[in-house]
């Protein structure tokens, strides 16, 4: 019998997505056992208020969660599995057949430790993002070009991908610390590259995502700076801690960002975090080619 997955979607305020999704999900052929665990950060908007008359021939948990933010919400998620496989996905996708079967070879082929699809907008699927990498004349990710078999990416992409139950919580899931929203999948994925693991893209497998010109619940980019001071303070040089400085769009907070993330502990994490690692950021850097 092979190993059942575990699909987890963190869900805030998506509408008729989830529903849509789900209706996706469970209406394409597979060949996989799997569940699926949805997480509703303090929804507003009553998104997944038709699972109480849901039918559907797959499990299904719910979970209600009170405001904890996407990264720790995927955490939630993740406790919750049975799977030997995890799939963090977006509540806003389009599946195609198979797609669940060609995800998890890779990684029970022992070919890779973490694999995301082709990532497509569902209103024009011809445009492909093949994994991500860094640009860092602004430090936000930006899509690989063409692939055209399993490839190393600098940078996993949140909407969609598989990794194993053992080696998410080896490393120890999404950042425990971060604010609401930003940077959990990139630090995520430098986390894994320097603990030794490798992530990849499968451009056998391409998901249709829905990008949303604006956001169903309240956004504010002093979360997603503060974010990433804290993956600077947990994985970069003093030299780059300094340069991540000065992208924190309101400056004068910078200072506020960074005590509040030493009385949060980051310092620790750092020491914690060097210790485990097999490469440092030097290595990361110049194997993908990101000047920083």
């Amino acid at each position: 019998m092979e190993d059942l997955i575990s699909i987890i979607f963190p869900v805030k305020n998506e509408g008729n997505n989830v529903l849509n999704t789900l209706n996706s999900l469970i209406s394409t052929k597979t060949n996989r056992s799997y569940e699926v665990i949805i997480v509703d950060d303090n929804s507003e908007d009553g998104c997944c208020d038709f699972l109480k008359d849901f039918k559907s021939t797959v499990p299904i948990k719910y979970i209600k969660a009170n405001g904890i933010g996407s990264s720790q919400a995927r955490n939630v998620g993740a406790e919750a599995t049975k799977g030997k496989y995890l799939i963090f996905c977006d509540a806003h996708l389009f599946f195609e057949d198979y797609w669940l079967d060609k995800m998890i070879k890779p990684l029970e082929n022992n070919l890779t430790n973490a694999v995301t699809p082709i990532i497509s907008p569902h209103d024009n699927p011809k445009v492909k993002g093949y994994g991500q990498t860094l640009n860092m004349t602004n430090f936000r990710a930006k899509w690989n070009g063409v692939r055209t078999e399993l490839s190393d990416t600098a940078i996993l992409s949140g909407g969609c991908f598989a990794i194993s139950r053992e080696i998410f919580f080896a490393v120890g899931g999404f950042e425990k610390r971060f604010r609401v929203w930003g940077f959990e999948d990139i630090e995520f994925s430098i986390r894994m590259w320097l603990f030794g693991y490798k992530c990849s893209v499968e451009p056998s497998v391409q998901i249709l995502h829905i990008f949303r010109k604006v956001f169903p619940y309240q956004m504010n980019a002093n979360f997603s700076d503060y974010n990433m001071i804290r993956l600077a303070y947990s994985h970069f040089s003093e030299e780059r801690i300094e340069k991540c400085k000065k992208f924190v769009r309101s400056q004068q907070l910078t200072n506020q960002f960074v005590e509040d993330n030493i009385k949060d502990s980051v310092l620790e994490q750092r020491a914690l975090y060097f210790s485990k690692r097999k490469y440092d950021d030097d290595w990361f850097l110049n194997k993908f080619n990101i000047e920083f």
